[in-house]
């Protein structure tokens, strides 16, 4: 009648992945997941959406099952390339 009670159109929000210490998430990062027995793991991208690919078990796990409901944080550890092992030869 009078505008009063219109309908504010919000746009789709973005969600962006983090791990538990706030590091950000994407496609191709390994992590240490900490549900599910996963272990470490990939994340990839499918038509399903977001998953985590362990890399010793045949088990994808999709990533809205790891959130974390006390902060929304994904229940994971990020693994950066300084902290993988480098083989020296010699």
């Amino acid at each position: 009648m009078f505008g009063w009670f219109k309908k504010k159109h919000k746009e789709p929000e973005v969600r962006k992945l983090h791990d538990l210490n706030h590091n950000e998430l994407k496609v191709g990062d390994e992590v240490n997941a900490l549900r599910y027995d996963l272990g470490r793991c990939t994340i990839i991208d499918t038509p399903e959406g977001i998953m985590y690919q362990s890399q010793g078990k045949d088990l994808s796990v999709h990533w809205t099952k790891m959130i974390d409901a006390a902060n929304e944080l994904q229940k994971v550890h990020k693994i950066d390339q300084r902290d993988t092992p480098v083989h020296i030869r010699e």
